[in-house]
């Protein structure tokens, strides 16, 4: 295989099973395009080079003793730096932490490892992972593959990133308010949103949380479903996990999609303000449906009450997670971060047992919805990607945005809903912006979210155009 570093991960393994590829020979030739790509968009902020190759080469011992190889046997990943690894520096993007050096992995690293993941470093966040565009005081900012005077998204903007630039074929993330989909959108890659419960959580001082979630990202869905299929599953570490095992993920996602119902929106209702060209791709990924044989309607649930019930819902866990650092460590805490912060230690329990309520009653709007429908079509992003040298975009669709989380409601609306959703490359602005199409399911219906994103990524294709600095 030539260019490997350009193959899909379950290309890779079927080429490391087949004994064709070595994982030493896979690891080295991710090195390298790290090595070639990475000072131009600078998505891996640590590397552990050295210990990967060792890594590997234990993989091609146990490949060449005949031992059962695991389902992700020497595929490297650089891991997202808000999640711990051990021995491997974790900063979380705050110089608070910049020399952390974690004991032990959390559960989706452990998962990856355990399936046969050779962890290559760890790629850029913002500050604590909070907004969606990557940069933070310890290593900079992360650059759009396809303009690199962009922003890449966030929070998982170097895993996306280096995704885009086929530094590795998989990648670990998480979202809150659409921290696996906006990267997602903004690189060309594939980002999905789980369930909750879907992929536990562990350590996490607020395990009965419904709003954050790890996921996978990776350029294909078929990917994506497969490291899916190792982060899924139970666990008697988090209260919230889905008793349904992770392997249901790997079956094949070929589907016929004819006759299958679905709404679409180009600005969530009216909800939202969307830039023209966003909304242009997501009317023409509705089309693409309706060429497939789907029923789709110009439609969208009743959003009200998410955006009140997600930011009292994120304020509050903000004051439980950092309202400790602001008596100590303000000044080393970015201005959105204590803000946030301190609207969450303003709130009292009346307005907390509001946004459940709000959140609740949005759950069963969703739930009616799919009695109608079984998928819904949005944009993910309001905004195609925007100036790297932005915190925020400050105006959309000629409104301005108070707040560095106004942006982002596109996806947090749907975050509130507690809906899977998944951002697929859907096609790129006039001026050769990606823009991402998020396609959301009902409540729990995983698998079938991920197999229409297959169908629409087979009949489009807009994810194999690579951006001009990885080639």
């Amino acid at each position: 295989m030539t260019d490997i570093s350009f193959h899909t991960a379950r290309e890779l393994r079927a080429a490391l099973g087949a004994r064709e590829l070595s994982a030493r020979e896979v690891v080295q030739a991710h090195l390298d395009q790290i090595e070639r790509v990475n000072p131009d968009v600078n998505a891996v902020v640590t590397l552990v080079a050295e210990r990967a190759l060792a890594e590997a080469a234990e993989a091609d011992e146990r490949a060449a003793r005949g031992a059962e190889l695991p389902p992700l046997h020497g595929i490297p990943v650089a891991h997202k730096d808000t999640h711990e690894t051990a021995g491997i520096r974790t900063t979380f993007g705050s110089p608070l932490h910049a020399d952390h050096v974690p004991e032990r992995d959390e559960l989706v690293v452990e998962r990856m490892r355990a399936a046969g993941v050779i962890s290559i470093g760890k790629t850029n966040v913002p500050e604590f992972a909070a907004g969606s565009h990557t940069f933070n005081p310890v290593f900079g900012a992360t650059r759009n593959p396809y303009d690199l005077s962009r922003s890449a998204g966030g929070s998982s903007g170097g895993a996306a990133a280096a995704l885009a630039t086929r530094m590795h074929p998989l990648a670990d993330g998480s979202d809150l308010g659409g921290s696996l989909r906006n990267p997602a959108s903004f690189c060309n890659v594939v980002g999905f949103r789980p369930s909750i419960g879907r992929v536990p959580s562990w350590p996490a001082p607020l395990g009965w949380s419904g709003l954050a979630t790890a996921g996978p990202m990776a350029r294909t869905v078929a990917d994506a479903a497969l490291l899916l299929s190792v982060l899924a599953g139970p666990d008697p570490r988090s209260p919230i996990a889905l008793d349904e095992p992770g392997e249901t993920f790997a079956r094949p996602l070929d589907r016929d999609v004819r006759g299958l119902r679905i709404a679409w929106s180009p600005d969530l209702g009216g909800s939202v303000p969307v830039e023209p060209e966003v909304a242009d791709v997501v009317e023409a990924s509705a089309k693409v449906f309706g060429d497939l044989g789907c029923v789709v309607e110009r439609d969208c649930p009743d959003f009200a009450g998410a955006d009140e019930a997600f930011r009292i819902l994120r304020a509050w866990q903000f004051a439980v997670k950092y309202g400790p650092l602001l008596e100590t460590e303000r000044d080393r805490i970015k201005d959105t971060i204590v803000w946030n912060t301190e609207e969450g230690l303003r709130l009292s329990a009346t307005d907390v047992g509001r946004a459940e309520v709000l959140r609740t009653e949005l759950f069963h709007r969703f739930r009616e919805f799919f009695t109608r429908y079984d998928f819904l079509l949005l944009p993910v992003s309001q905004v195609p990607p925007f100036d790297a040298e932005l915190e925020y975009p400050v105006r959309v669709a000629g409104m301005d945005m108070e707040t560095y989380l106004d942006w982002m409601r596109s996806a947090y609306f749907v975050t509130v809903s507690g809906s899977p959703a998944l951002s697929v490359p859907a096609g790129f602005t006039p001026g050769g912006l990606p823009v991402g199409l998020q396609i959301v399911g009902p409540h729990r219906a995983d698998f079938a979210v991920l197999q229409l994103g297959h169908a629409f990524e087979q009949a489009t294709g807009v994810g194999r155009r690579r951006p001009a600095v990885a080639r």
